[in-house]
């Protein structure tokens, strides 16, 4: 089963936090420019984080926000 996307805005730090699953310390991390951070499951290297830096600022910046990844979007399954 696919994990689903949160999303959280750290105000503070102006840091928006997209998670598959909580992060973890044995994760490893990559910078995919434009100050966006993912963080990788270290054995697959899957994302399973991705931290955009600065998030308001860029908003106020551009038209159009894009990350440097891919994904494959379903509707979640939801039991009864």
């Amino acid at each position: 089963m696919a994990a689903k996307l949160t999303f959280k805005y750290d105000r503070e730090a102006d840091i928006l936090h997209i998670d598959k699953c909580l992060p973890y310390p044995e994760q490893e991390s990559e910078e995919l420019g434009d100050d966006v951070i993912a963080r990788l499951h270290p054995v697959t290297g899957e994302v399973e984080n991705l931290e955009v830096l600065f998030f308001s600022t860029r908003l106020l910046r551009h038209d159009l926000f894009e990350l440097p990844v891919t994904a494959d979007l379903r509707l979640a399954v939801t039991g009864n």
